[in-house]
């Protein structure tokens, strides 16, 4: 794996480690004494953190499939 492609993968990784913490205080009390606005800038946080993680998942699919293109 190239070091780029490591880099992305722990970029995914400490990303997903934020979502979770995100998903835990959406659900957690403090979040249901928020006011609306900031509670709705926090779930587009989180959607957005969300699609941001599906993209470094695609990339990471295509190393592999890179890799196996290369071997053909």
């Amino acid at each position: 794996m190239e070091d780029y492609q490591k880099r992305v993968v722990a970029e995914k990784m400490e990303l997903d480690e934020r979502l979770e913490k995100l998903s835990d205080f959406i659900r957690g009390n403090i979040f249901s004494g928020l006011d609306a606005d900031e509670k709705n800038r926090l779930r587009y946080q989180l959607l957005a953190m969300q699609l941001y993680s599906n993209i470094l998942s695609d990339r990471i699919v295509a190393f592999a499939d890179d890799a196996c293109t290369k071997e053909s």
